[in-house]
């Protein structure tokens, strides 16, 4: 089974992908349609090593040159340094503006190739192959690029559409446990927010073979997240109100990274954290809701951390670094009930502290 769905953007409208064995294809009908005759890749370095025969035999048929760059595997690749390492490659190689730039990796690599595109001569050519499950399902849709700073996560960037995202499942046979439910934490998110079926569809990820016994489920449930996000975006795309709803969680995600510097929690495992502390802050300002939903996929996650590492100033601060801070009022989506996502204003640390508090019970 192979589908596309369609993204709005005021840049025009691109396809998503989602099938098995697609890649080979696809790279072929892009080089076909748009006629270039040089390509630069960034690639994460733990897909690449995996996968390179496959990419670069696909290349290699193609009547084009094509230049590597690796992208070392981690957050800490999203750096303001990563991204004028690319930048000045790119110049120096002789890019021009109908070069195109292809991002094989996951959400990191995705969004530091984002930014390198967005910003290379104002813009060039980008297409996504997005190789993990979050970046299938979230970072490689919408035209959310940019790279962190030391004061927090995600501040520097650009919204910046691709032409074309190409989802081949097949690059997910490689990935190990941490990055399925890496994955998984956004998917959960759109179960939250909009349709609270996919909390039963994820039932697929509490099996050791999801790939291979699953497949059809798994390719239906990424076009499924691929279609919310792509309504939100056509809605919404520079975050001016309804895609805030996308950030479910994030909040608290985000000081999690910060605080651990982005080494000792991936950011799927900091968002289901962050998703559980969201939805103790919607009880503390009204909600009649439970955690159930959420909490019933908890023994896939393993955290590598105690509580006893995070300071509470600290988290806070880092908080109040967040880019969704407006007039020093933090700011977060809550749940009005499921599927119904609300921006709330918090200001009172009590009902925020016995959120985190819900993080550091998980912790122990």
């Amino acid at each position: 089974m192979t589908a596309s769905i369609d993204v709005k953007s005021s840049s025009g409208t691109y396809p998503c992908t989602v099938g098995s064995d697609v890649f080979d294809g696809k790279i072929a009908e892009i080089q076909e349609n748009t006629n270039f005759d040089t390509c630069f890749i960034l690639a994460d370095e733990n897909l690449w090593n995996y996968h390179h025969k496959h990419i670069e035999e696909t290349f290699n048929k193609l009547p084009v040159d094509y230049t590597l760059q690796i992208i070392p595997s981690g957050e800490q690749s999203k750096s303001v340094r990563q991204w004028k390492k690319h930048v000045d490659f790119l110049l120096k190689s002789g890019v021009r503006r109908n070069t195109p730039l292809f991002a094989i990796g996951g959400g990191v690599t995705g969004d530091l190739a984002g930014f390198v595109a967005a910003t290379t001569l104002r813009g060039i050519p980008l297409y996504h192959v997005p190789t993990t499950l979050l970046s299938m399902v979230d970072s490689s849709i919408g035209g959310k690029t940019g790279v962190n700073h030391e004061t927090g996560k995600n501040l520097i960037g650009s919204f910046y559409q691709p032409k074309e995202v190409v989802a081949d499942v097949n690059f997910l046979a490689t990935l190990p446990h941490r990055d399925w439910t890496n994955g998984l934490s956004e998917i959960l998110k759109y179960a939250a927010i909009k349709d609270h079926s996919i909390f039963d569809t994820c039932e697929i990820f509490k099996t050791d073979t999801v790939l291979k016994a699953h497949t059809d489920e798994l390719k239906n449930l990424i076009l499924k997240c691929i279609q919310i996000k792509a309504d939100i975006v056509a809605a919404d795309e520079f975050e001016a109100g309804t895609r805030a709803f996308l950030n479910f969680g994030h909040t608290f995600a985000h000081a999690l990274e910060k605080v651990l510097d982005f080494s000792a929690m991936n950011h799927g495992e900091a968002v289901y954290l962050g998703m559980l502390a969201a939805i103790t802050l919607s009880q503390e300002t009204g909600a009649q809701i439970d955690d159930s939903p959420i909490r019933r996929f908890r023994s896939l996650y393993n955290f590598r951390v105690g509580h006893e590492i995070l300071s509470e100033d600290k988290l806070f601060k880092a908080m109040k670094n967040d880019k969704k801070v407006i007039d020093d009022s933090l700011r977060f989506v809550l749940l009005h009930n499921w599927q119904q996502p609300v921006v709330k204003s918090v200001n009172e640390s009590e009902s925020i502290k016995k959120a985190w508090l819900t993080v550091y019970n998980e912790l122990q």
